[in-house]
């Protein structure tokens, strides 16, 4: 029987030119008794062909008996245990088995094939001296990415000998002509198209879409400097029609596509067909979380779509940032940890946060719990890093909250980077007077934004890589991801504390993200000074701080645009402030227009009933609507039914004078009082206690 992978086998094969000098290399070595090589790197910037000589590859490993093992970056975590995992995998075996072990019980040769192992670097200085060297000899390694190998490859005198490293350039004249004449491109358009693509692989397979999508369809090559972007435009110009061009622009702006997101983004019940036909695109591929164009493709889709178009590339972020808000609260774990990263994806392009970021495409690698090895290595880094003093200090805050620290692990499974949350609502004043750092916060606590019961606070301590300390890089992002992921899912967290040994670096990031710069809660340790940035998330709660985020994600200059002006920030008032506010609005009751300076119209008890969009009559009337119920609970019971009437006459339905108000109860004007005085407090105890569990 005929498999499909057969059919797709020999369509690319017929489409297959030129490469000529690589697959006469490869192919000598599969024919040699003994590899004359052991690996093979091939490298080229982006759409110069690599991925399709790697399917080569594979097809004549097959064809000589030999097993092809094929790895793509985009889908493995850059850490030796998902490396691992992935082979085993590609081999058949459990998650957990060994690959090296398995490949050695085998006497078949097998061609390990790893694309766009650009995403891989962390794991070059384990590849080179750990897990390349111990495959079996008969294992071919081939490696395809954008950057040639490092340095470090070639002053190895043993990879110098079992080494070839190859740099793809475009196709030859020939080679382009015989590919256009495969797809059916008329001669008498071929130099035209030659002229213009110069050979770049991606180009002419986009060229010969176009003539298959439009039979008669003439070529006339435009005097742009960007080839891809020219032909791209050309291409959603073509496209069978309105949604199928939707469909390529929403899968532009996100990481990956799936049916459900495709859906919501292009306003279809069912995108199953759809989805279907982007999977027939040229230049978008599938990986296993689902569809995502080659990177050049994406960026010229995005470039083009946001000129030409800004209201419908500002409709596909809304739409995806609300796909994206509801998984957030329907996943746990690496999944959420995955979609936080996607919505973060839809931020890559801000002038602002894109120098300080820079993300693993996965975006699952797991922090784990550190082992016993690891405590005097994480010691040792704050101490090469931050000096003894502090290396102290964090050593008691290890040994009081090691379920605190998450470490991020390197190719020899070493602590590469780490994180460490402090939870400064458990802490002792024993502790407090240990550590500058947490004076500083709960002083800073205590005079503007004490804790309520129940709430949280969160001071992360402690974070940074081995080698970049607090530098840019993937593992500082990666920091970054888990701090959003805490911020969004911490249940009671209030307030959290973000300290920077450079806070002047680090101001634009922090100012994106609203945290607020509080040199208050700065510290000093070891002669260093800290500077803090914090956030209160009673005021500006994780759901409402995302749809602030969402005002810069489509920005294109520097400039941060203010928050929206309708999402009101919560009033976080303490116990007295909060009391007081009530008794002042009660007295406002009857006059909803002298409520409007209330700041019990920002409580998190109002912005809950009517919602953090609502206007201020909205707002007014839920505020009175409140202090309404909270008085009517108290003419539930016989005994408090007084208080009830003495409010109501006092404030709710108000008598012209407390004089009068105390004859229509038949009350002496001192017991009016204090019936009032008992009521209105009970009230404000009745709304502070809603509000804290608010």
């Amino acid at each position: 029987m005929v498999r499909l992978a057969d059919r797709l086998s020999a369509a690319r094969q017929a489409q297959f030119v030129g490469r000529a000098a690589e697959t006469a290399l490869f192919r000598e070595a599969l024919r040699a008794d003994d590899l004359p090589f052991h690996l093979l790197h091939v490298y080229g910037p982006g759409g110069i062909g690599k991925s399709t000589l790697l399917r080569q590859f594979a097809g004549m490993a097959a064809e000589a008996g030999a097993r092809p093992l094929r790895l793509d970056g985009r889908n493995v975590d850059a850490s030796p245990a998902g490396f691992e995992a992935a082979l085993a995998a590609a081999l058949g075996l459990p998650a957990d088995a060994s690959p090296g072990a398995a490949l050695e019980a085998r006497p078949e040769r097998h061609v390990l094939l790893v694309d766009t192992f650009e995403l891989l670097a962390p794991l070059e200085t384990w590849l080179r001296e750990v897990f390349l060297p111990e495959l079996p000899a008969h294992t071919l390694v081939v490696l395809a990415g954008r950057q040639p190998l490092g340095p470090e490859w070639m002053a190895d005198p043993g990879w110098q000998a079992l080494a070839r490293s190859i740099r793809l350039v475009p196709l030859s004249l020939s080679e382009g002509r015989d590919y256009l004449t495969r797809r059916a491109v008329a001669d008498d358009q071929q130099d035209a198209v030659l002229g213009f693509t110069r050979g770049h692989p991606l180009a002419l397979s986009l060229v010969a879409d176009l003539f298959e999508q439009r039979p008669g369809f003439h070529f006339e090559p435009e005097a742009a400097p960007d080839v891809i972007t020219a032909l791209l435009e050309q291409f959603v110009q073509r496209v069978p029609g309105p949604a199928h061009r939707a469909a390529l622009e929403a899968c532009a702006l996100v990481r990956v596509t799936t049916e459900a997101l495709l859906a919501e983004m292009v306003g279809v019940e069912d995108a199953h067909e759809l989805f279907a036909w982007l999977r027939r695109v040229s230049f978008v591929e599938a990986g296993p979380f689902g569809l995502f164009p080659h990177d050049l493709a994406r960026d010229a889709l995005v470039a083009d779509l946001r000129w030409r178009n800004p209201d419908w590339f500002a409709a596909l972020h809304t739409r995806a940032r609300g796909y994206y808000a509801r998984r957030l609260t329907e996943t746990s774990g690496v999944d959420q940890q995955r979609v936080l990263s996607d919505y973060v994806f839809l931020h890559r392009d801000n002038p602002v946060i894109k120098p300080f970021l820079d993300w693993q495409d996965t975006g699952s690698a797991v922090p784990e719990a550190p082992t016993d090895a690891d405590w005097p290595r994480l010691r040792a880094l704050i101490a090469h890093h931050e000096g003894e003093p502090s290396a102290e200090i964090a050593e008691r805050w290890f040994a009081r909250f090691p379920r605190c620290v998450l470490v991020f692990r390197g190719p020899d499974r070493a602590p590469a980077a780490f994180l460490f949350q402090l939870p400064l609502h458990e802490v002792t004043e024993e502790d407090r007077a240990a550590d500058p750092a947490v004076e500083a916060a709960l002083a800073c606590l205590d005079r503007h934004a004490p804790l309520r019961e129940g709430e949280k606070s969160t001071h992360f301590r402690f974070w940074m890589a081995a080698d970049t300390y607090q530098g840019v890089s993937a593992l500082q992002s990666l920091i970054f991801l888990k701090i959003a992921q805490h911020y969004l899912t911490a249940p009671g967290l209030a307030f959290t504390f973000f300290p920077a040994a450079e806070p002047d670096f680090w101001a634009p990031f922090c100012g994106y993200a609203e945290l607020d710069r509080t040199p208050e809660a700065d510290y000093e340790v070891g002669g260093r000074r800290y500077g803090v940035f914090t956030h209160d998330w009673r005021a500006v709660p994780p759901m409402l701080w995302l749809d602030h985020l969402a005002a810069r994600e489509l920005a294109t200059t520097e400039e941060l645009p203010p928050a929206e002006p309708a999402a009101a920030p919560v009033a976080v008032l303490s116990e007295e402030a909060f009391l007081d506010a009530v008794h002042n609005a009660l007295r406002c009751y009857a006059r909803p227009v002298a409520l409007a300076d209330s700041p019990l119209l920002r409580s998190r008890l109002v912005l809950d009933r009517v919602g953090p969009e609502a206007d201020d009559p909205d707002r007014i009337e839920a505020l009175r609507a409140l202090l309404c119920e909270a008085a009517q609970g108290l003419e539930a019971t016989p005994r408090d039914a007084k208080l009830f009437r003495a409010l109501e006459r006092g404030y709710l339905r108000p008598a012209p004078s407390q004089e009068i108000a105390a004859e229509l109860l038949d009350l002496p004007l001192s017991t009016f009082r204090r019936h009032l005085k008992t009521a209105v407090e009970r009230v404000a105890e009745t709304l502070w206690q809603r509000e804290r569990r608010a």
